[in-house]
């Protein structure tokens, strides 16, 4: 479903413990606008409810509407530096026409 690859695992344990956050789930939600491209958001949430998916993936409790979940199939989750030296959380999804391969090696 999600990968949630290790530097992001480590950023988001990070995020949780400077706020006082224990057994944190991150809610990842994804909704498609209107030009096709999708719109990302993610945050701690103690709100669950029934119809939600709750799955982990490196050591992260993840939880995902049944809404977000065809947009969310194989998608990974990174936490990387950007070309401006920022460091920042990028979602690579292969179901959004505007995610393009890294052509890094």
């Amino acid at each position: 479903m999600i990968t949630v690859t290790a530097s992001a695992a480590q950023q988001i344990q990070h995020s949780a413990k400077e706020s006082g956050i224990s057994d944190a789930i991150l809610r990842i939600a994804i909704k498609r606008i209107e030009d096709g491209s999708f719109h990302y958001a993610m945050g701690f949430d103690d709100a669950i409810s029934s119809s939600d998916l709750r799955f982990e993936n490196s050591g992260i409790q993840l939880v995902i509407s049944e809404a977000s979940k065809p947009l969310a199939e194989n998608m990974t989750l990174d936490y990387v530096e950007l070309d401006n030296g920022e460091k920042n959380f990028i979602f690579l999804n292969p179901n959004d026409k505007n995610c393009a391969p890294s052509t890094q090696d």
